[in-house]
């Protein structure tokens, strides 16, 4: 079983998994333990609330085999958008403990004091690659995806940051540690750029 993409309740599954699926990649998308455990990569993409995502993955009893997969049998795992703030360690949108996966926090954007900046952050945007990974392999000079978001992740760590995006201020674009990524954006919107990296990410 190649890629995994994990069905909890919050996310764009189909378009993912139709991406891969163009690019020739095995990729199912699943609620099933025993299918889970099978799995070779895992996405884990996600839409809507912090709190009601922890919750969902919850009651889809997935956390002690995700838990078991990425931190005992180190499966690599992408998380996409509110996917990668799971894995952070908490919100200010909710008071749930996050996955704590990546030594990072997610806050919300505020642009009270500024005018002509709205949230949630919406539509293309450019991205800087601050280092070198397999997840941005061979991407174009000036690599631009879709975002939609309200709330943007702070890592701890420098070194654990792939790349940045600036809406009113900079903020992670893709973050890495170990076997652990993930993107703000959503590559199954980003055309040929979103397609660059999930091939990458299917290469790992």
């Amino acid at each position: 079983m190649a890629i995994v993409i994990l069905d909890y309740g919050m996310g764009n599954l189909g378009s993912i998994q139709n991406m891969l699926q163009y690019l020739g990649e095995d990729a199912v998308i699943t609620s099933e333990l025993s299918v889970i455990e099978k799995a070779d990569k895992l996405i884990l993409p996600g839409v809507g609330s912090f709190d009601a995502g922890m919750a969902q993955l919850e009651s889809a009893g997935m956390m002690g085999l995700l838990k078991d997969m990425v931190d005992n049998r180190k499966k690599p795992i992408l998380g996409i958008c509110l996917g990668m703030q799971l894995m952070t360690k908490g919100s200010e949108e909710g008071k749930s403990e996050g996955l704590g996966w990546l030594d990072a926090s997610t806050h919300k954007f505020d642009f009270s004091q500024v005018s002509g900046l709205r949230v949630p952050h919406m539509g293309w945007n450019h991205i800087s690659v601050t280092r070198a990974h397999e997840l941005v392999a061979d991407l174009d000079e000036e690599p631009r995806y879709y975002f939609v978001h309200s709330y943007y992740i702070s890592a701890n760590n420098p070194a654990d940051v792939i790349a940045t995006a600036s809406h009113g201020h900079t903020f992670v674009a893709i973050m890495s540690k170990d076997n652990i990524m993930g993107c703000q954006f959503h590559p199954e919107k980003s055309h040929r750029y979103g397609m660059m990296l999930l091939k990458n990410f299917a290469k790992i």
